[in-house]
């Protein structure tokens, strides 16, 4: 019987792996889809302690929370090719220095 504590260590194990991925953050594409994974990670969590509890007011913070990353990745997408077509990488130490 797969119970709640199942659905919170995958939570914290996928939440993990994203914070490694933003820890690490050589891509500015990598960044986005870590923070991506992390926020799947809680949204795992919200829905499974919603479950539990039999109340829905954690499947709506889900729900909030994909629509946050979906206009997240909308806004972080345009900006990534405007990045890319100015400085023809998307490497976040390259970018980081100031050029005049």
């Amino acid at each position: 019987m797969i119970g709640l504590s199942h659905y919170l260590v995958v939570s914290a194990l996928l939440f993990s792996i994203g914070l490694m991925g933003v820890l690490r953050r050589r891509n500015l594409l990598m960044l986005f889809f870590a923070t991506e994974v992390m926020l799947n990670a809680v949204n795992i969590a919200f829905a499974a302690i919603s479950h539990f509890y039999n109340d829905l007011t954690g499947q709506m913070f889900a729900f909030f929370i994909i629509a946050i990353a979906a206009s997240e990745v909308a806004v972080g997408l345009g900006i990534l090719i405007v990045l890319y077509k100015k400085q023809g990488s998307l490497d976040l130490d390259e970018l980081t220095t100031m050029k005049g």
